[in-house]
């Protein structure tokens, strides 16, 4: 018999002064059976780092040939696609041929360096990749925050964000290891 996914339930407040986007979002998040709390925290926090009207979470592990939150136009055309985690170089390339700008949020401390340092020139070629990292510390901090039901403040200015919940702040900066090269329309 097949495990079926947990249901997480999130409030989410988000002042970016980056953007100048302030929001509330109600966010259904889905954990499949093989995912951890530290990888559904990520892509919340990306959810965060990007939020929009637009951008919804994609069908999660299960799907080969979704990532993990996309913003479509739309005609249907793929304006973001976000991808949480370390994944293969050649499933990027496709990305970045899909979609108009790419962003990968690495996480997994030394995992991660690794993962970066094996693929940091074949992925310097797409111009429409950006490549995050999340340190170690701050990605595990994210995961003790999870709980069925969430209520999370999330604050974000010059590149710094603190997300607060009922489980206490956690700090977060993520260090930019490549940045898109073409301007993002």
């Amino acid at each position: 018999m097949a495990l079926k996914a947990t249901i997480f339930k999130a409030e989410l407040q988000i002042a970016d002064m980056d953007r100048s986007y302030y929001a509330d979002h109600g966010l259904t998040l889905a954990r499949h059976p093989s995912e951890t709390d530290e990888r559904m925290m990520v892509r919340l926090l990306a959810f965060a780092l990007h939020a929009d009207e637009a951008l919804g979470f994609g069908k999660g592990l299960c799907v080969d040939d979704e990532p993990d939150l996309w913003r479509k136009d739309l005609t249907g055309a793929i304006e973001l696609w976000i991808d949480v985690g370390l994944p293969d170089e050649r499933w990027l390339r496709k990305a970045c041929g899909r979609a108009r700008q790419v962003v990968v949020l690495a996480y997994g401390g030394r995992a991660a360096d690794v993962w970066w340092g094996q693929n940091r020139d074949r992925l310097g070629r797409l111009a429409n990749l950006t490549v995050l990292a999340v340190p170690a510390e701050a990605s595990q901090a994210l995961a003790a925050l999870a709980s069925r039901t969430m209520r999370l403040q999330c604050a974000i200015q010059d590149g710094h964000v603190l997300f607060t919940g009922e489980g206490g702040s956690v700090s977060i900066e993520p260090a930019t290891l490549q940045a898109a090269k073409q301007p993002v329309r």
